[in-house]
């Protein structure tokens, strides 16, 4: 297999096992929040909900993109992403995957709404802060902090925004829809009017297509991650792209930054603007006149994916930091040819995204009552009516293709419960809240990033002592 050690292939067998798992749980602890507005408003039964979710799941991590996914890659430090020693990679990926199934199990076991991306998240900072605890202390560059801020925005955002919006869309239902019917609870066993049980059917299914699209995508980049740290010979880059291509994005990248004037910069931003032309030029000589990487011998390829990394995160870097004495249509042009570059090592195979299409799929198609109950009857003292089920799902649908678009992972639990939350609170205010369910939503909340930093940062100085 890829001539591999048999060691290094039953750790790959492993690793891919465990992501596989990981979307697994993934479906059916996240989707059960799409498709509780349409089972407990009767509005589809149990069975049809979960396989038209499913099938919309499997769909959206198809046309999703890797945006996402690459969002996700680029939270690690980028000594993991340069690093070539395959047990190093395996100890971050175990550390990643066991705390996260960890944690998002355990939620699920017990009814709690919890989100697998702010799970993953934490795992991953876990990762990088655990970086200051090994030998040589790599200090800053453990964690992505760029990165991780947006990251942390969309996060935080998200259920603050769920919440405000559901309380308009509820105020807009009010207005404009004066039938009592679709604001009282559900009636066991009768369906709502036509109208708005189509509406709730077309809510389910865009929440579970871009949910498909977010959270499937994240998959896809543990996936990579796993194939980039034991293979990297083989899925270091695409080798489907034109090196000469990238090469000229990279002269052009070149050439604009001679333009900046250097003299400006700290010290730390030197250093990065002197490697981007160390890395541009260690590329451009391991290249030559060769259009693939196909090409190139097997071990070299994962030097041309740290080239790339070297040079687009320099760049980006120092972009950042408004010390490039550049013009806007100069900075527009260096970000262009940057996420052009970034073709040959920001990728993912038709087969990565399929296995992790079939896995969120067939998660989503189990385990969802648990989950369906606390959203329907344990957020609200009141059980959830059509309207409010409706308004939630518009919320949460906008909400996550909006950062699917912007390529920001966000938490389809997070939007979507507090969203129902919101179309309680617009019906009778705060006091329409279950209390106690609220504080454990929040708890699990609050608490999902420091457990997971501290468990995913402990295994991996575990197995980095180990392997």
């Amino acid at each position: 297999m890829f001539g591999l050690t048999t060691g290094l292939a039953i750790f790959l067998i492993l690793c891919i096992a465990l992501a596989c798992v990981f979307e697994f749980i993934n479906g059916f602890h996240d989707t059960a929040n799409a498709v509780a507005t349409v089972i407990y408003t009767n509005s589809m039964k149990p069975t049809v909900a979960v396989i038209y979710s499913g099938v919309l799941n499997f769909i959206g991590v198809i046309l999703g993109g890797i945006a996402v996914a690459m969002g996700i890659v680029n939270l690690l430090p980028m000594d993991v992403l340069v690093d070539n020693n395959p047990y190093h990679g395996i100890a971050m990926i175990l550390a990643l995957l066991i705390s996260a199934i960890v944690w998002n199990f355990g939620t699920w076991f017990l009814g709690i709404p919890s989100s697998s991306s702010h799970t993953m998240i934490g795992s991953i900072l876990g990762i990088g802060m655990a970086f200051y605890f090994l030998p040589g202390n790599l200090g800053t560059s453990a964690v992505n902090w760029d990165k991780a801020k947006d990251t942390g925005l969309a996060l935080l955002l998200s259920p603050l925004l769920g919440f405000a919006a559901a309380i308009l869309v509820m105020f807009i239902f009010k207005r404009i829809v004066k039938n009592e019917i679709i604001y009282k609870e559900p009636i066991p066993g009768k369906t709502p009017p036509i109208w708005i049980r189509s509406l709730l059917w077309l809510t389910c299914g865009l929440v579970s297509f871009f949910h498909g699209q977010n959270d499937g995508q994240k998959g896809v980049g543990l996936i990579m991650l796993i194939l980039i740290a034991i293979i990297p010979g083989q899925f270091a880059v695409d080798s489907t792209i034109d090196l000469q291509k990238i090469n000229g994005n990279i002269a052009k990248i070149e050439m604009l930054m001679f333009k900046a004037d250097s003299t400006v910069l700290s010290a730390k931003e030197k250093k990065m603007y002197a490697d981007v032309f160390k890395y541009a030029t260690h590329y451009r000589n391991e290249v030559g006149t060769f259009a693939s990487a196909s090409q190139i011998e097997v071990m070299k390829r994962f030097s041309l994916r740290k080239d790339l990394v070297k040079i687009t995160k320099g760049t980006e870097k120092l972009m950042a930091g408004g010390n490039l004495a550049l013009s806007a249509n100069e900075l527009k042009a260096l970000s262009h040819e940057v996420k052009a570059s970034k073709k040959l090592i920001e990728y993912a195979p038709t087969w990565v995204i399929l296995m992790i299409s079939v896995c969120l799929g067939l998660g989503t198609m189990v385990g969802w009552k648990r989950i369906v109950k606390t959203v329907g009857e344990k957020i609200g003292k009141q059980h959830m009516s059509y309207a409010q089920g409706a308004s939630a799902e518009i919320v949460a649908s906008i909400g996550i293709g909006l950062a699917s678009w912007k390529g920001l992972p966000v938490s389809t639990t997070h939007m979507l419960s507090s969203g129902i939350a919101g179309t309680m609170v617009a019906k009778k205010g705060l006091k329409n809240l279950q209390k106690k369910t609220v504080k454990t939503i929040v708890l699990a909340w609050v608490l999902t990033l420091p457990v997971t930093m501290i468990l995913s940062g402990s295994l991996f100085l575990l197995f980095r002592a180990i392997l």
